[in-house]
């Protein structure tokens, strides 16, 4: 695991701390829609509240969440669909802010989630190299450092030229991918293992995962891949309707995790 420095050549405290975490997201118009209100409570894992003042539905995605993650861990989460997985993951990226409750995190993150946000599919390429590098915090001067890396990993070459419209589904995670992992990060997120393209891409992209997991501070990793998850961290944390259920060694988190799917 190496070092990432500030400007002054001081080394990078790396953590994540929530502290009595909630989200909730708001259902408009969801009170006279009985049975998809019935049917939405079957299908998330949070809590429907329903205010009897605005007559408005929210679903209580996280309630509070109280974790540290600190250099060195690196975290495995489980949990059923809808448990709260992917808003955690989020707002750790700060895609999300907290209902109530406080989500503070030191040190350069990299999401290996919501890929092809901000994209515009009548640019080229190229273009759009620097749209996504913009939204993920990067300055026009450092995305121009890192275009010939990003596009000789995604060996695109002259397709770049050409709007992303007329690319394939595999030609579109090429370039996503190799945007997004150019990055030096501190804390990498990560929601389910990249698999795409072709068999020699997939070599190429499983070993720059495997390095940017080696080189950064805190891993945290939601999927379903049991094997993976054991074999990449070190603990475990379980969510159930938006609640840590578990938090300890990833052996134990995933014994107990395994009993709850059988």
């Amino acid at each position: 695991m190496t070092s990432i420095t500030t400007e002054n050549n001081l080394p990078i405290v790396s953590y994540i701390r929530f502290d009595h975490v909630v989200v909730d997201f708001t259902i408009y118009q969801a009170s006279a829609r009985l049975l998809k209100k019935t049917l939405l409570h079957n299908a998330v894992g949070g809590f429907i509240r329903t205010s009897e003042q605005s007559n408005r539905v929210s679903v209580r995605a996280l309630q509070d969440i109280n974790l540290n993650i600190s250099s060195g861990d690196r975290v495995a989460l489980l949990g059923h669909n809808g448990a709260g997985k992917t808003t955690m993951l989020r707002a750790m990226a700060g895609v999300y802010s907290p209902t109530s409750g406080s989500v503070d995190v030191s040190g350069r993150r990299m999401s290996l989630f919501d890929l092809g946000l901000g994209l515009d599919a009548d640019a080229t390429g190229y273009e759009n190299i620097l749209l996504r590098g913009l939204i993920i915090g990067l300055r026009r001067a450092d995305i121009e450092r890192k275009v010939d890396d990003i596009v000789a990993f995604s060996g695109l070459g002259d397709f770049l030229d050409l709007p992303i419209r007329t690319y394939s589904s595999g030609m579109m995670l090429r370039l996503l991918f190799s945007i997004a992992t150019s990055l030096e990060a501190d804390i990498l997120l990560m929601d389910e293992w990249l698999g795409m393209g072709d068999q020699d891409f997939i070599v190429k992209a499983n070993r720059r995962l495997h390095d940017l997991i080696d080189r950064s501070h805190i891993l945290v990793f939601a999927s379903h891949e049991i094997a993976l998850l054991e074999q990449t961290c070190n603990r475990g944390v379980i969510l159930e309707g938006g609640r840590i259920v578990f938090d300890g060694a990833v052996k134990e988190a995933i014994a107990l995790y395994s009993k709850q799917v059988t």
